[in-house]
């Protein structure tokens, strides 16, 4: 794995511990049933519309609030596929090839996860091409947005990962 250096002038980050393992969000992120579950803030519902997880592969995904029609969401590209480790998608360029001026900005996601003792370190770089993409992004609720939908794939990946019956706070009575 490559290491970029983040540049807080383009980039976006989000970092925290998911009670689970890398497989476990690695699947949620590439199965696309498991996809639909967390990938919009609730109670928008997601669809995968196209889910090629390998480079060049298509990221398409619609969106739909109560029972609304579902609307365009994500259309990007795959460009780096590391299971359970990496993944970058953007969507700068559609899931036809073709250079995309996508609504509110285009972007380039990294999502990594590392090991960690209590699961996996779960960490989102999100780049820009310029700090003005960078600052709109921020000003949109980047951190409320991808905030939210982290906490639902945690929810689901740890929830996956509890033994039955388990309490979910993770203490047990004594």
């Amino acid at each position: 794995m490559t290491a970029r250096a983040i540049d807080p002038t383009l980039d976006l980050t989000l970092q925290r511990v998911i009670r689970a393992s890398p497989d476990a969000i690695w699947r949620a992120w590439t199965d696309p049933s498991e996809l639909e579950r967390w990938w919009v803030p609730a109670p928008t519902q997601a669809r995968a519309e196209q889910l090629d997880v390998r480079p060049g592969g298509g990221f398409v995904t619609s969106m739909r609030d109560d029972d609304g029609e579902f609307l365009p969401h994500t259309d990007g590209i795959f460009l780096v596929v590391e299971p359970a480790q990496r993944l970058v998608f953007t969507n700068a360029v559609t899931s036809s090839w073709r250079p995309a001026n996508p609504s509110p900005v285009p972007m380039t996601a990294e999502i990594i996860l590392g090991e960690h003792p209590e699961g996996t370190d779960y960490r989102v770089i999100v780049r820009h091409a310029d700090p003005a993409s960078r600052d709109r992004h921020e000003e949109l609720g980047f951190f409320d947005g991808w905030g939210s939908v982290t906490a639902a794939l945690a929810e689901l990946v740890e929830s996956d990962a509890r033994p039955r019956g388990a309490d979910p706070s993770g203490l047990s009575a004594g």
